[in-house]
């Protein structure tokens, strides 16, 4: 096992096997993560601002108590996604305010229940 403690290195791995390596307090900023598995990590605590991600495989991710005001998602399958608790203004799909989404939804729920009144 290899410890690098409170040191500066610049790491190059290649075809390399780090699974079940523990990062604590670590600066990774401005590094380059290509054909990267990272899958079945634990992430807490972490600054992912400024970051750009791209070709992604994030089925089944679990994101909570995240900061996301200014992000960006573009050619996404969001089939089945669910956004729950969450403030939404100034929010679009396509172009269209989320809030005016719910507000039109809200009012044809409304509508439904007073007919079946």
């Amino acid at each position: 096992m290899m410890k690098i403690h409170q040191e500066k290195h610049r790491l190059s791995a290649t075809v390399s096997d780090l699974s079940g390596s523990m990062f604590d307090d670590v600066n990774l900023s401005g590094c380059t993560f290509e054909n990267v598995n990272l899958s079945g990590g634990k992430y807490h605590n972490v600054n992912l601002s400024g970051c750009g991600f791209d070709d992604l495989n994030m089925s089944g991710w679990t994101v909570q108590n995240v900061n996301l005001a200014g992000l960006r998602i573009t050619n996404a399958n969001l089939a089945g996604a669910s956004i729950i608790g969450s403030r939404l203004e100034g929010m679009t799909i396509d172009g269209v305010e989320v809030s005016e989404l719910q507000a039109a939804w809200n009012e044809r729920q409304v509508g439904r229940e007073a007919k079946e009144s």
